[in-house]
């Protein structure tokens, strides 16, 4: 009763949280200036009928109660009007086509960042304060304090420029899971890889490590288990409990992808699409993939708290 409470309780919350920022949203983009990249023409004039005819010129509350209308009765999120190579297509297919890419890149970076960082932070506890940990601490911090854009110049560089490992950019085409395609992923993958991997690292020996000292530990190894045994059956079950969640959000979160890697290595991504509306000021694919990247942030806090819960019995979500 107490987690179907709190469920309903923060679902309430997302909702009020995702219209608030929407409204802002939609309200200071459309308080600006529509712009129309097109000459002079019957192109410009075609463009402008199209925007008078869907309302884009009426005053904001009429615009937005026509958007939340078409939205509810003909899932209408809009069209691109901006951008030249997507122009009057909708913007619900423009992000279906641009979803794959950005998916995969964020997945394959998952699985290896996952199992590598947890892996080095379960060997930095069992080593600590030893040349390993200190080895695997200073160049976590390292790999935290750079951003993932400086790493994916460097992968770029040395992989594949001099190396030649792998192409500059990733390869056109929609065999998504061919070897060559794969192959030209690897470096964006790489480079998000990084950062998320110290991450694991630092958070993986900070909770081993002071479960390590529990008093309970000690208890189990007077019992007779073996350092092994002890870590294995109690020390990472119960460092595993804050562990998990992250992992479940990071998998959740997957889809927001990374803006400034898919630039970088030419990912035909959301991350990409979402530049290009930004910088065309494509109105309506601009609030389609912001409540988008909204959206995935608001429901990766949730599935990271409710998953405490069902990591660990005896967290009550909810409960006084």
């Amino acid at each position: 009763m107490y987690m179907l409470k709190y469920i309903m309780k923060r679902l309430g919350l997302l909702v009020m949280t995702f219209v608030i920022i929407e409204v802002i949203c939609f309200v200071l983009i459309k308080a600006l200036p529509i712009v129309i990249n097109v000459g002079i023409g019957q192109d410009r004039q075609i463009i402008i009928a199209q925007l008078t005819a869907r309302g884009y010129f009426d005053p904001i509350p009429v615009q937005f109660w026509n958007y939340l209308k078409g939205i509810f009765t003909r899932g209408d999120f809009g069209i691109c009007y901006n951008l030249p190579e997507y122009r009057n297509q909708s913007v619900v297919e423009v992000f279906r086509s641009k979803l794959p890419p950005t998916l995969l890149i964020n997945v394959y970076s998952s699985l290896i960042a996952i199992p590598i960082g947890i892996a080095l932070g379960i060997f930095a506890a069992l080593k600590k304060n030893k040349w390993e940990d200190q080895v695997i601490s200073t160049t976590v911090m390292l790999f935290i304090s750079v951003p993932s854009f400086v790493y994916a110049f460097l992968v770029q560089y040395i992989f594949c420029f001099k190396l030649e490992w792998f192409p500059l950019t990733m390869l056109a085409g929609y065999d998504y899971f061919s070897p060559d395609m794969f192959l030209s992923m690897l470096p964006a993958v790489i480079s998000l890889s990084f950062g998320s991997i110290a991450g694991y690292a630092r958070y993986t020996r900070a909770e081993l490590t002071e479960v390590l000292t529990n008093d309970y530990m000690l208890l189990a190894r007077t019992k007779g288990l073996t350092k092994a045994q002890a870590t294995t059956r109690h020390a990472l079950r119960n460092a595993m409990v804050p562990i998990f969640p992250s992992i479940v959000g990071e998998f959740v979160s997957v889809l927001s992808g990374s803006l400034i890697i898919e630039k970088i290595f030419a990912i035909p991504g959301v991350g990409g699409l979402y530049l290009m509306a930004i910088n065309a000021q494509d109105y309506d694919s601009f609030m389609f993939l912001s409540g988008f990247y909204i959206l995935i942030g608001l429901l990766a806090s949730i599935v990271i708290d409710l998953s405490y819960g069902v990591i660990d019995p005896r967290i009550r979500m909810g409960a006084k």
